[in-house]
């Protein structure tokens, strides 16, 4: 058997209509591999954007009215199969707990006959694009063409209106169209809602759009600052993630007429830009016809990826027994030094698609007609949190479980975003009832939650979660069932059943839960309903234990021989109380030692970490682990600690104090990003086309034999003929002049080492020089680090 990859188109059409797509020329995948495989020849596309402004307060502008024709369905587009078969799934769950506590907050949101300030709703089309989240004091619910805006407790403060009413005033088919498949997220790391929909979508040549709000504020009834993208490509089912350097959308393309699919893209947006409410840009990437429904990493409040990580992206594997994923990393200065390397491959554990090549096998009771499963992708959302000494992304899919379906759950750890590890996995499929349209959390404690519907032939679709502790069994959901809203009604006419459901978790607490999903309250068609529920699990809010994370802020630090770097060291409280913790260094290179102040803090505190180094310690970079003990747990953090030969040969070559100690003409500056190691590096040259640039200084080499070293980077998009970098050193004892680096143009994606032997006694004049020709539009900059003289070891 060969099971497809299925793709659901987000233009609506009448009811009744299908679509059936083939794609010519998939292109065959790679081996699997624990490691992400850079593709050199990728570059990214940098979209600007069409348009943006600030709207008035959401709260006075009138609600754009919704639609009120019952004539919508959306179709089911087919994309290429993806290898399937009969696996038999080794980690399937068949027992189920009673512990898992109800729901607190429980309220009816978008659907048949919702009522607000703005009006009452009636559905138009199906399937419902189930999408929440939950703010600082709000939450938010985008289904479909429609939004409202919640307080905590289920009063509805706006809606239920149309979505384009955040881009009233707008102008262009943000304003005039309002064509769906929104997506809602709270960026917890600035206290702001994000809101993507996309437009014209109708039209058979495009150009399409997708349409960014930003808040601006952690108040969704206020200003937003709006923004506008185009795609020549119809950009279907968007997703969108937060993170700490972009906001990511991922979308599966196809022609302007809708006939073929043309792989999936993932676009980064700048956020910096869109929260201040500048001009913005994109930088997307396309990936090949095999993969499709992609997933970025979306932090989960709390602790953010380190500064400069790239997102971790994940998809469905090109076997059953595999998850495909990339790395996605966004240079806003330079594009060029922009990457997105994979496809790698992640084994799970063996599994077959739900309901086989159709994908549509879900019973209801008192009705024939099946549900579609969607088990061709990976399910809304990838959702990420970062405990310092390990980051986790948990996230879900839809496969066969014995004569039924169950969810398929994962968690996913890596360290300092390195490359990605399943860490547990499991099925869960309790009985024989059949779950799927799931969405999957975590909160600040590492405990899980997982959302789905569960249908059977003698029931009607219902929405329940279930979840685990941390401390619980690895691979297992032991808490049992809980249950959201039992649906008292079946669908009779049409296979789907919504895109996704979504959970997520509060960021003012880390703990509560927020769970929303569609359910029908009767039997019928285009009467759906949909229900926001919250709850939290044992051991968050009230304890049931003590645990901490750990970090430290600079991660890495430069000392010379001799002297000495610090870093602090900060924890925080994750679970529990705080406690006693004591910090320890090891790792540390010859003649070096760590000392803390204060030695030992009460979680919640910082200590600073001094490393000393000895006239006996090598020149090198060294890899230290910070160690934290306290009665409950132990975490441990890496550091790295690059020592450099003392001041009095060459002055300032790390750049960590400017540009002091060398001459410089043209356009030349410390920067702080890229570096090679510490926090300074020199740029040579400029973002803009310049001339000339150099930076250069004299020096003695010391007494017996050393060797003189550097690190640079170049990114010369022109040719040799025109732009180029290059590297002398004039002995300035015997007159003579040396070329280390014959000019070169080149982009490079990491710096690259160049070493020299020099005379003892010996005066010298290093020079780095840039040349720019100084035309529009490829500007020729270089980055250099780490100029140090050494001791050549024997």
């Amino acid at each position: 058997m060969v099971a497809p990859l299925r793709q659901t188109v987000c233009r609506r059409v009448l009811a009744g209509a299908t679509i059936a797509v083939t794609a010519a020329g998939v292109v065959a995948g790679p081996v699997g591999s624990a490691q992400a495989r850079p593709a050199p020849d990728r570059t990214s596309t940098v979209r600007h954007e069409v348009r943006h402004d600030v709207s008035r307060p959401l709260a006075q502008i009138a609600a754009a009215p919704l639609r009120d024709r019952r004539t919508e369905n959306e179709p089911v587009r087919r994309m290429p199969n993806r290898p399937g078969g009969q696996h038999r799934d080794p980690v399937v769950q068949r027992n189920a707990g009673t512990a898992i506590p109800g729901p607190s907050a429980n309220f009816e949101a978008i659907g048949q006959g919702f009522t607000g300030p703005s009006g009452t709703f009636r559905v138009t089309g199906i399937p419902p694009d189930t999408n929440a989240a939950a703010g600082a004091t709000q939450v938010v619910e985008i289904v479909n063409t429609a939004f409202a805006v919640f307080g905590k407790t289920g009063t509805v403060l706006f809606g239920p209106a149309a979505t384009n009413t955040l881009w009233a005033g707008f102008g262009g088919a943000c304003q005039t169209t309002n064509d769906g498949d929104g997506v809602v997220r709270y960026d917890a790391l600035a206290n702001r809602w994000v809101i993507t929909q996309f437009a014209n979508v109708g039209s058979s040549a495009g150009p399409f759009f997708e349409c960014v709000a930003v808040s601006r504020t952690a108040d969704a009834l206020g200003a937003w600052n709006r923004y506008s993208f185009q795609y020549a490509s119809f950009p279907d089912y968007p997703k969108l993630s937060v993170w700490l350097d972009a906001y990511y959308t991922t979308y599966n393309l196809f022609n302007a007429a809708g006939t073929a699919f043309l792989g999936a893209e993932i676009c980064a947006m700048d956020r910096a830009a869109m929260l201040a409410g500048t001009a913005a840009t994109q930088q997307c990437f396309t990936t090949s016809t095999q993969f499709g429904s992609l997933l970025a990493a979306d932090v989960e409040g709390g602790m953010p990826p380190a500064a400069g990580e790239p997102n971790t992206v994940l998809a469905l594997g090109a076997t059953a027994t595999t998850l495909a994923f990339w790395k996605f990393h966004v240079d806003w200065a330079v594009p060029a030094r922009s990457t997105f390397t994979g496809p790698g491959t992640l084994t799970v554990a063996p599994y077959t698609v739900a309901c086989g090549v159709s994908g549509t096998c879900i019973p209801q009771g008192g009705t024939s007609q099946t549900l579609d499963s969607l088990s061709d992708r990976i399910m809304f959302r990838l959702a990420y949190r970062n405990f310092g000494d390990h980051e986790s992304m948990v996230v879900n899919h839809a496969v066969t479980a014995g004569g039924s379906v169950g969810v398929r759950w994962y968690e996913i750890r890596q360290t300092a975003g390195g490359p990605p590890s399943v860490f547990q996995q499991g099925t869960y499929a309790p009985d024989a009832a059949y779950r799927f349209m799931g969405s999957a959390a975590m909160d600040k404690v590492g405990n899980i939650a997982v959302g789905y519907s569960v249908s059977s032939p003698s029931t009607a679709p219902q929405v329940r979660y279930t979840g685990r502790l941390a401390s619980d069994p690895l691979g297992q959901l032991p808490l049992g069932e809980g249950t959201i809203v039992a649906g008292n009604g079946s669908q009779t006419s049409f296979t789907r059943w919504g895109d996704y459901s979504s959970m997520v978790v509060d960021p003012t607490d880390g703990c509560t839960f927020w769970y929303a999903n569609e359910y029908l309250a009767a039997t019928g068609n285009f009467n759906w309903h949909t229900r926001v529920a919250s709850f939290q699990l044992p051991g968050c809010a009230s304890g049931g234990g003590n645990d901490f994370t750990m970090s430290v802020d600079p991660p890495s630090a430069t000392a010379s021989v001799g002297g000495s770097a610090t870093t602090t060291v900060r924890t925080s409280v994750v679970l529990g109380s705080a406690e006693t913790v004591t910090l320890s260094a090891s790792g540390l290179p010859p003649g070096a030692t760590a000392a803390f102040s204060p030695p030992s803090v009460t979680v919640g505190g910082s200590s600073t970490m001094t490393v000393s180094t000895s006239a006996s310690t090598p020149v090198d970079t060294f890899g230290l682990t910070v160690t934290g003990t306290a009665r409950s747990a132990t975490h441990a953090v890496p550091f790295a600690l690059s020592v450099v030969p003392s001041s009095g040969v060459v002055v300032n070559g790390t750049f960590e104090a400017g540009l002091s100690g060398w001459t410089s003409t043209g356009s030349t500056a410390a920067v702080s990003d890229p570096v090679h190691t510490g926090r300074g590096a020199a740029r040579i040259g400029a973002v803009t086309p310049t001339r000339d640039s150099t930076l250069a200084q004299t020096f003695t080499a010391p007494g017996g034999q050393n060797q003189l070293s550097l690190w640079y980077l170049t990114e010369c998009p022109d040719t040799i003929m025109f732009d180029w970098f290059t590297i002398t050193l004039r002995d300035n004892t015997t007159g003579t002049t040396t070329t280390l680096l014959a000019r070169t143009c080149t982009i490079l994606n990491s710096y690259v080492k160049l070493t020299t032997g020099l005379t003892a006694g010996h005066s010298y004049t290093l020079t780095l020089t840039n040349h720019d020709d100084n035309a529009t539009g490829d500007a020729t900059r270089t980055f250099v680090d780490d100029v140090v003289v050494s001791a050549v070891r024997a």
